[in-house]
């Protein structure tokens, strides 16, 4: 599903953030990316996302080389990915609805097949109820659930979450990790940033872990 080959990143003014980064994820894997503040998470996760490039090295997604990938082609790669954010990154002027149907818009999907998706991914969160609430009156957990239907409605085959707990308190991130269990259940990949080790210690999954841009363990 995923491969990294001698992958770096350098940024002209910070340096090398990432440097000779090897390791693959297979189908249906569920892998947390863990290391210190600034340890290169979101870097990794922006070049998954083909939000930046590599510097050198090779990234293959799902069969497809990132690193070949022309601006027009970007689109169709980022439609194999939901990405999720520690600070949720809805729209407040917008409906729960209309905040999980972006993706499923911007895709041209028709109007009958918008409401069919969107009310399953609501119902996989349990917030079919709340399709018609802004976000602004939803409870954090709430709006990190409206952040993860928006990631699965166009049934992508792999999941970034970049620190999707970090707001939450314990019971309510033990909730989050559930649902990312339940996709990975049935097929989806999933890579988890996080540098909550107490929760990665809960659970039985392969760790990856950066320091000083390097993978010091797998």
């Amino acid at each position: 599903m995923l491969k990294f080959e001698h992958v770096s990143k350098r940024y002209p003014e910070a340096g090398e953030v990432l440097r000779n980064i090897n390791f693959s994820l297979d189908h249906g894997e569920m892998a947390f990316l863990t290391g210190h503040s600034g340890a290169g998470k979101s870097t990794l996760l922006r070049l998954i996302a083909v939000i930046e490039r590599c510097s050198r090295g090779h990234i293959w997604l799902d069969g497809a080389s990132v690193n070949d990938a022309k601006t027009g082609q970007i689109p169709v790669l980022r439609r194999k990915i939901g990405l999720i954010f520690q600070d949720y990154k809805l729209l407040h002027d917008r409906t729960v609805f209309d905040n999980v149907a972006l993706p499923l818009v911007i895709a041209g999907y028709g109007h009958q097949e918008i409401g069919r998706r969107v009310r399953a991914a609501l119902d996989k969160v349990g917030l079919l109820g709340k399709e018609n609430k802004y976000p602004v009156t939803l409870s954090g957990g709430e709006q990190q659930r409206v952040g993860i239907a928006r990631a699965v409605v166009n049934k992508p085959p792999m999941i970034l979450a970049d620190e999707p707990t970090g707001n939450l308190d314990p019971e309510l991130s033990s909730e989050i990790m559930k649902l990312f269990e339940q996709f990975q259940q049935v097929g989806v990949t999933i890579l988890i940033a996080t540098h909550d080790i107490s929760l990665i210690s809960k659970m039985n999954y392969r760790v990856l872990k950066l320091a000083q841009g390097e993978l010091t363990s797998d």
